[in-house]
This record gives structure tokens, sequence and C-alpha cells, in this order.
């Protein structure tokens, strides 16, 4: 199995140190990862990179990123590049007032920051419940919150036995990076909490 990554590593919207750790962890498990490298062609044979080499393949996945269906882009609404709806602090889009945007299809850039919140599931969650509250309160004509984005930490898959991961360590002033086992069992307590928060507890336990 090999990884292609065009950027400098790989996870580019989470932090370098846990990105480093997913490196080291795929090898681990037997995966070659190639980062400063682009694909420019899928064959019947495998992937063709920017270098000339053919990376041989029966089965083939070409990822290119986060972006919206070409739809919104002609809805008359300001969009970013990559299609997704600009969005203000309100997370109302920034030409209609009426229409909010969360998630991947949103582009919000918070004050102080040089870039947008990263298309995660948490921010999609924390977007959710801003969005959800905002909708209410326009209804009753009370005033709007502001969607401020906390980061409670990173958690990646990489196998059914293996997760690396950093949480928000308050008890130790910063960032508690986890590993293994450990990791494995806050991703799939996290994944529980995520589907009984979408479907109930007697969906998920049943």
């Amino acid at each position: 199995m090999t990884l292609i990554e065009a950027g400098p590593h790989i996870l580019p919207a989470l932090p370098e140190k846990l990105a480093q750790a997913a490196h080291k962890e795929l090898e681990a498990l037997g995966v070659r990862v190639i980062t400063g490298e682009q694909v420019v062609e899928a064959t019947a044979d495998g992937m063709i990179t920017k270098s000339g080499e053919l990376i041989k393949a029966d089965l083939r996945i070409w990822a290119a990123g986060v972006k919206g269906p070409d739809m919104l882009a002609n809805l008359g609404l300001e969009t970013a590049r990559n299609n997704q709806l600009m969005v203000k602090p309100s997370l109302q889009t920034s030409r209609d007032d009426r229409i909010f945007a969360i998630g991947d299809c949103a582009w919000f850039v918070p004050e102080g920051e040089t870039k947008p919140v990263p298309p995660r599931a948490q921010a999609a969650h924390q977007m959710a419940a801003v969005a959800f509250y905002n909708i209410r309160a326009l209804i009753k004509g009370k005033p709007l919150r502001n969607f401020v984005y906390r980061d409670h930490g990173s958690l990646v898959s990489l196998s059914h036995f293996s997760t690396v991961g950093s949480l928000m360590g308050n008890l130790i002033g910063g960032r508690m990076a986890i590993e293994g086992r450990l990791a494995r069992f806050v991703y799939v307590s996290l994944y529980r909490m995520h589907l009984i928060a979408i479907h109930g507890w007697l969906k998920v336990w049943r």
C-alpha cells in the first residue's frame, strides 16, 4: 500500500507533530508514505507521479481535498475558490442573512487568524449548535451569537488497533499526545458519543 501526499507532510489540516506521528505509525503498519510528490495521471496499471514514477496498484483512490459542489458558485452568494460559501461570524452567508452555512460547505476565517476553520467533524458539530441557536434567535428577533471555534484536539484512526492524536491537556498546561490502544479507546468512545448525539441511545447501543 502506498500513500502519496503533494504537501510536505500528510494530514495538512492537523498539527505537524501529529502528522509526523501518523506518518511513522503508517510506515510501521507497512504503508509506503511519499510526501512532496504530486499525482498527475491515473492509468489502468496505477498512478503516475510528477517525477515520472509509476506506482502500480489494483485499487486506486485519488482525493483532491475539500470542494463544494459547482452549484454553490451559481447561487449568487460569495464563495471561496473551492466553492465554499463565505460566512460571517454568525454563520450567515455574507450576501444573504437568511442563509446559513456550516461544515465543509462554509468558509470562515476567525478574527485575528489567517486560515479558515478546518473542515473537521468537531468544527461542523460546533457550527451546527451555533447555527441552530441563531436561526431560532433570528425568527424571534433576538440577538445572534458569534461562532467561536474551540479545538479540542485531534484523533486519527489508522487501523483497528492503532490511533494517534492529541487532546487538550488542561491539567498539564498544553496538549497531551496519545497513541496506540489508549488513543484507539478514546477514538471509539468519541465516535460512540457522536452517534448517540445523532441517533440517540437506543439505536446506538441495541
